[in-house]
């Protein structure tokens, strides 16, 4: 069979090329043409360069094209996938440091929280520009599917204002099942068997079974709580496993941004967080972590074009959706997975326009979700208070307005238990017109916030953080390696 897909971010060179090798794990799959688009052409040629080596390595007729003109890759093209992060790390240094100031410490900041909702505005505007050429352009009835955060907004985008037929997906589930058959001590992955429900970053695991045998709360927590490296690193999360009764899917960092109560205070924070690593709660983590290894791919590339040259070993085939989505699609072999989709009726105790990450099951007649799910009221309560914080960030972007925007700040839980609405309004105003150059529709409202900003008394609280490491570059972590490397 032939049939294009086009990849939007495809100069995120890693990424990229697990998604192509994955995809091209299915035997059915070696006449398909792969286009990639990007707005960096450096990075375009890289990931081409090595795409081309495993194309020729593996003796395959698969096509790979690259342009930087999205519209020309995306001509024909019968899925799109999405990797984009709009604005880099110039404007993700603005989410975590701006709010910083205000006293809002985020590990990651982008899917709620002050950072993820300006990642949001930033995103959205773009994502209905794709939308808009997959409509005029991809082939007719083309699947778009979204891996970029925030995960929730953009799909929601894409699906009520694009109009374009939209999968979110993300491997957090995978991840937290992992670490679940770790601790319980399965001996394989098909040991155990979950439902996994909630939204993104914010999906729970209500039914457990290892080989058929049902895990309660107290088992799971004892296993955690036994196990030498995680009852270190998930704390929070494992609280918040005592006092839910479930385990969420998402990283300690992760979760302590979307409830109000464990980075509220300095204090607080070092109770709850480790710093073996940046996703169980640094602050600033993620930005730290993208920024040393921002360049990682320049500097392992000759490693990569080596590794490219090796046949793909279809038994090493990653658990990312998307190729097993496509899979299922084109040849009716079934996959079960985990979807962000708009609710309508899947989690009964969800709002009905939330987009939601339920399990599903994929075949030719498309993704069809497994409906009638409750969550236990302390999990839906939790994703409530996301829904309606990211309902009006979306509202926001679309029009434009900067007055539902602070309050779609205002309302977002940790930033409600930390700053006063004095502070979270003059926030806003500093992130819009620091981001100003990728937020084109709050363009008319620049110039006021401009004013507001120069007239201000609110005092900002210049703190750098309760768990901060600083930046080191590229050479200095190569350098860390190899000594760390030849001490053995």
């Amino acid at each position: 069979m032939s049939f294009k897909i086009a990849i939007i971010g495809a100069g995120s060179v890693g990424f990229t090329k697990k998604l192509f090798t994955d995809i091209l794990c299915v035997p059915e799959f070696k006449d398909i043409e792969f286009a990639l688009t990007d707005v960096s052409e450096h990075n375009l040629g890289m990931i081409k360069a090595i795409l081309d080596r495993i194309v020729e390595a593996n003796n395959l007729p698969t096509k790979v094209t690259a342009t930087t003109d999205r519209r020309k890759a995306l001509e024909g093209a019968r899925y799109i996938i999405s990797c984009v992060r709009v604005g880099g790390l110039e404007a993700y240094a603005d989410d975590i440091r701006i709010p910083l100031k205000y006293g809002i410490d985020q590990c990651v900041g982008d899917t709620i929280c002050a950072g993820g909702i300006l990642y949001g505005q930033r995103n959205i505007p773009v994502i209905l520009d794709f939308c808009k050429d997959i409509s005029e352009v991809a082939e007719t009835g083309a699947k778009f599917l979204n891996y970029a955060n925030p995960m929730a907004m953009n799909t929601w985008a894409a699906i009520e204002y694009g109009k374009v037929d939209t999968v979110g997906l993300c491997h957090g589930v995978q991840h937290g099942a992992e670490q679940i058959a770790e601790v319980l001590g399965a001996k394989s992955p098909g040991e155990l068997d979950y439902v996994c429900s909630g939204i993104n970053h914010q999906t729970w695991f209500i039914e457990l079974r290892l080989n058929g045998r049902p895990i309660g709360k107290d088992e799971l927590v004892a296993a955690f709580e036994a196990h030498p490296v995680y009852s270190k690193q998930e704390k929070l999360r494992i609280d918040v496993l005592k006092r839910f009764g479930v385990y969420s899917t998402e990283s300690n960092g992760h979760l302590s941004e979307y409830l109000p109560w464990y980075r509220k205070r300095p204090d607080e924070i070092t109770r709850w967080i480790d710093m073996s690593d940046w996703i169980h709660g640094e602050t600033g983590g993620y930005l730290r972590y993208s920024t040393e290894t921002r360049n990682w791919f320049e500097t392992e590339y000759p490693q990569f074009l080596e590794a490219a040259s090796k046949p793909i070993d279809p038994a090493r085939r990653s658990n990312e959706h998307a190729s097993h989505i496509l899979e299922a699609l084109e040849t009716n072999r079934v996959y079960r997975g985990h979807f962000n989709v708009k609710n309508n009726g899947v989690i009964v105790n969800l709002p009905q326009d939330a987009i939601i990450e339920s399990p599903g099951f994929v075949d030719r007649f498309g993704i069809n979700m497994a409906a009638g799910i409750t969550l236990p009221e302390a999990c839906a309560a939790t994703c409530m208070a996301s829904i309606n914080v990211q309902r009006m960030s979306v509202h926001a972007a679309i029009a434009g307005d900067i007055d539902l925007l602070k309050l779609a700040v205002l309302h977002d839980p940790l930033v409600g238990a930390v700053s006063t609405p004095e502070e979270v309004w003059q926030m806003v105003d500093e992130m819009v017109v620091a981001q100003a150059a990728w937020l084109p529709q709050y363009a008319d409202a620049v110039p006021a916030a401009k004013e507001r900003l120069s007239k201000s008394k609110v005092k900002t609280r210049e703190w750098a953080g309760a768990a901060r490491r600083s930046v080191r570059s590229i050479e200095e972590l190569r350098a860390e390696k190899a000594a760390l490397k030849q001490a053995g």
